[in-house]
């Protein structure tokens, strides 16, 4: 991925409401999580492209706790191929990703409760 996407420009359109800019950011997270999963996107290239510092930083700022939690393990997912043998590592990053998802579902299912 060439360029990097930048949520602060790219959520900053839902009018400030943070509720949507959630919403928003669930949705393309699922995204990201459905490309690292079929293996069009690597753990090592979501990191400029998704996951780097100031993104981090813009979803912090919403006070999300689920959203941060899902930028976090973003951030750490190539770090399991350096750390673990190739099985294992394949295993939690298969299961980091399905943890992301469910943060992913708790944010959209959030949206539902309030709308």
């Amino acid at each position: 991925m060439q360029y990097p996407i930048d949520l602060s420009t790219l959520l900053s359109s839902e009018s400030g409401e943070i509720p949507r800019q959630l919403e928003s950011f669930a949705l393309l997270s699922l995204g990201v999580i459905e490309s690292l999963m079929n293996g069009s996107l690597q753990p090592k290239d979501s990191i400029p492209f998704f996951f780097h510092g100031q993104n981090c930083r813009y979803i912090r700022k919403l006070g999300s706790k689920p959203g941060d939690e899902i930028m976090g393990r973003g951030v750490q997912l190539a770090d399991l191929f350096d750390a673990l043998p190739s099985e294992e590592a394949q295993r939690e990053f298969e299961r980091e990703l399905a943890v992301m998802r469910g943060l992913c579902a708790r944010l959209l299912k959030k949206r539902r409760l309030v709308a």
